[in-house]
């Protein structure tokens, strides 16, 4: 299994970006997806998930209301649409698997066995 991530690069405060990852297995759909970040210095953390199905998602406070996640089963992508950009929203990006079908996203990175190698979001103020 291996999960790229891109989309990331240098946006101004406000500004808008959008994240994809591309996953490689044929067991994409039934994953439950999320994206986590990390800022220098800072534990990674919880940003967004989404069920296997794209029936339910689920995103941090600082997410919430700026943050979009999406996914399509049909080509093993999931995407996260950033809005309204802060300073404080720099950091790098991960996507993560976790490949046991259930029904409950796992805000602990412990829960997710794949990831990706990361993209950087950088936001100038």
């Amino acid at each position: 299994v291996q999960l790229q991530a891109s989309g990331g690069g240098l946006v101004q405060a406000g500004g808008s970006l959008g994240l994809s990852c591309a996953a490689s297995g044929r067991d994409f759909s039934n994953w439950n997806m999320a994206w986590f970040r990390q800022a220098p210095g800072m534990g990674r953390e919880f940003v967004a998930g989404i069920l296997w199905n794209g029936g339910r998602v689920l995103y941090s406070d600082s997410a919430k209301g700026r943050f979009t996640i999406s996914r399509d089963n049909s080509k093993n992508t999931v995407s996260l649409s950033m809005k309204s950009l802060k300073p404080e929203d720099a950091a790098v990006y991960y996507c993560a698997a976790h490949d046991t079908v259930g029904l409950k996203i796992y805000q602990s990175r412990d829960e997710y066995d794949f990831w990706g190698q990361g993209t950087q979001v950088t936001v100038s103020s």
